[in-house]
């Protein structure tokens, strides 16, 4: 049985989900808060992200805005919300954009923008531009494998998961609303369709679900199983000088948190470091003080940090070599999460002492 786009569209007005960046009804969505919070919710959950959308419109309320301010800006503005990838070629983006005089509305010419790729485009040229595609995302993966009872797991099952969702909008009424129907499929993976526990008895495509008939929904979709992940190790040094900023330096553009900003320390490496051979490569001689150990999970490495503290006294913060960093402000400065993991525990030591 082939589920209704009527059934859902009608849930939809009814449930749909009030969130920043989405238009009313019977407003025109507006492609740069369609596009900014696309980009956002890469990898991040709604509830992470709508602070960040706010403090973004605050800041930059077009996207010509965004093209003209400087990229440590965005950084700094961006930082705490991770794949710091996203904030560079959002940046990047705004500035073609800009350049275009406006977004372009087909997938064809969204996918030639930087930091755009399949899902992204597709959800742009649906939602803000009407375009009758289908976005598929986690939540779409997930009520289409139960639809269709779909068993594979992914990811090898994406490319076939990708061709069934593609075929739940031919109805009439989803070619005619097409950036609710893909709104509605969202909210439906949301609120319903949930990853655990879903919501089958209150769902609109009950009916036509053949993971429900089977009693096998909320065991899908099927996952690989997961590798462990290795560990890292590393060593960082937060130095405070006696105006009470401390020594920053800025990460290489390319790479895993390319362009922030970090206190200096070592190479993260796959065993431990000995005490003496990270103390060795300390911006200075010190007295260090060991604070403790940060730990911090990315999506393919568990982190984890040794810290260590001093405090220069008056007129002693010249003489470092540059690439340890200068001396700024944090207030100023792009930290990722995990650089102010390290500050909270060096600074707690050096308020002690």
């Amino acid at each position: 049985m082939t589920p209704d786009a009527s059934d859902l569209l009608r849930w939809y007005d009814t449930h749909r989900r009030t969130l920043p960046w989405r238009s009313l009804p019977g407003e025109r969505p507006d492609p740069y808060g369609v596009w900014l919070s696309e980009i956002m919710l890469q990898q991040t959950t709604v509830k992470a992200v709508i602070a960040y959308y706010e403090r973004f419109l605050t800041h930059y309320p077009t996207v010509q805005d965004l093209a003209a301010a400087p990229q440590e800006d965005v950084l700094r503005l961006w930082a705490g919300l991770g794949y710091y990838a996203r904030a560079r070629n959002l940046h990047a983006c705004a500035k073609r954009v800009a350049e275009l005089g406006q977004f372009p509305d087909t997938v064809d010419e969204l996918l030639k923008l930087p930091g755009i790729g399949a899902y992204t485009a597709r959800a742009i040229a649906a939602i803000a531009f009407g375009r009758p595609v289908v976005p598929v995302d986690g939540n779409v993966e997930r009520v289409t494998s139960r639809l269709f009872a779909i068993e594979d797991p992914l990811p090898a099952s994406r490319p076939l998961l990708a061709r069934q969702a593609a075929l739940l909008n031919q109805s009439k009424d989803a070619q005619q609303r097409p950036s609710d129907f893909a709104q509605a499929l969202f909210d439906l993976g949301a609120t319903l369709c949930t990853p655990r526990n879903p919501s089958c008895l209150t769902c609109p495509w009950r009916p036509a679900c053949q993971g429900h008939a089977d009693g096998i929904a909320a065991t899908l979709p099927r996952k690989a199983p997961k590798q462990a992940k290795p560990t890292r190790y590393g060593t960082h040094f937060v130095l405070q000088d006696a105006s009470g900023h401390m020594l920053i330096r800025t990460r290489p553009e390319k790479g895993l948190l390319g362009g922030m900003d970090e206190f200096p320390g070592t190479d993260w490496l796959a065993t431990p470091w000995d005490e003496k051979d990270a103390l060795a490569m300390a911006p200075v001689l010190g007295p260090w003080t060991a604070c403790g150990e940060v730990i911090h999970v990315f999506t393919h490495f568990t982190l984890r940090l040794m810290i260590y503290a001093a405090a220069l006294p008056a007129g002693h913060n010249a003489g470092i070599d540059p690439s340890f960093g200068t001396f700024r402000s944090t207030e100023r400065a792009a930290l990722p999460g995990v650089m102010k993991k390290c500050l909270a525990l060096a600074v707690a030591d050096l308020e002690t002492r």
